[in-house]
């Protein structure tokens, strides 16, 4: 494994999807494969771990980290999106676990070529995960309108995201990373401990990879290949995709969504899931040692 990837909360992760020997696990956010190796030992030659990436370099160098298991590890490129698809198709289901860890790999964002990182100022203004597919930011940018763009940051979180799309829009073309950071000098930086414009970054990577669509699709994907009793756990690192999580996991978990003042249940909705971890954080010494991992927060389910 690449010294420099070292996966977020792993014993958290393991404890919450408790794998036992001869399970079946998916890995939906496969990255560079320390989660899938915890789960591949785990689960035993008799065992199977699929792992999802739509990053074809990343998925090659996961399989070459986990050679080493044979037939039990099976890579598959699809996005994540596509879980339920690829688990019926390899005749896996049902499955008793099921990761999501919605942050991006280490060696995604120290790779320039992709400009994730505004640490790369010539690097082009690209940040799709696929890059065989879709339109970079830079292209994304070329076309939007100011109304658009603004909902596009404000979904981001961002603070006065009408004035930053204002200040983007102003700079076209934007082409390098250095192009998006210099556009944005003279936005008051939000009281944050990180860089101000992190939240533009992940915002705009958010926008031309539909994660939260793609985030929305996959969490019911995930409860129609769980066995009963079968584990899922979402790691999130941005407040609205945590939001979506902890509001799908509460939905399944309740159940009935009729008015209370209905003298008996009319919409035929049954709780599918229990919730069995909210909001959990790294350790302080995981963060000390790995600080990507901060805003990380792990929830997880059970399927009913």
């Amino acid at each position: 494994m690449n010294a420099s990837h070292v996966p977020v909360m792993l014993p958290e992760v393991m404890a919450a999807l408790s794998p036992r020997a001869g399970g079946r696990y998916v890995d939906g956010t496969l990255g560079l494969g320390g989660h899938s190796r915890a789960l591949l030992d785990a689960a035993g030659s008799n065992g199977h771990v699929i792992g999802l990436d739509r990053d074809i370099e990343m998925l090659r160098r996961a399989e070459a980290h986990l050679r080493e298991y044979g037939d039990s590890f099976i890579a598959v490129r699809a996005r994540l999106s596509y879980l339920a698809d690829v688990v019926r198709g390899l005749e896996l289901a049902p499955v008793d676990g099921i990761l999501m860890d919605l942050g991006i790999c280490s060696a995604q964002l120290d790779d320039p070529e992709r400009g994730l990182s505004f640490q790369h100022e010539d690097a082009p203004l690209d940040m799709r995960l696929d890059r065989d597919h879709g339109e970079s930011v830079a292209e994304l940018l070329d076309r939007i309108e100011l109304d658009e763009l603004t909902g596009i940051l404000r979904d981001g979180e961002v603070t006065q995201p009408r004035r930053t799309a204002r200040a983007l829009l102003s700079r076209r073309p934007l082409r390098t990373v250095g192009d998006l950071r210099e556009s944005l000098r003279g936005i008051p930086a939000p009281r944050r401990k990180h860089h101000p414009a992190t939240l533009v970054f992940q915002a705009l990577r958010m926008a031309v990879n539909d994660e939260m669509n793609e985030l929305e699709t996959a969490l019911e994907a995930a409860l129609d290949v769980l066995a009963p009793g079968g584990r899922l756990a979402v790691l999130s690192y941005h407040s609205g995709e945590d939001r979506r999580v902890k509001q799908f996991l509460a939905r399944e978990a309740r159940g009935c969504i009729c008015p209370p003042a209905l003298p008996m249940c009319g919409c035929g909705k049954r709780e599918r899931l229990r919730v069995l971890k909210v909001d959990q954080a790294p350790e302080a010494e995981e963060i000390a040692h790995n600080p990507r991992a901060r805003s990380a927060r792990l929830r997880v389910g059970e399927r009913l």
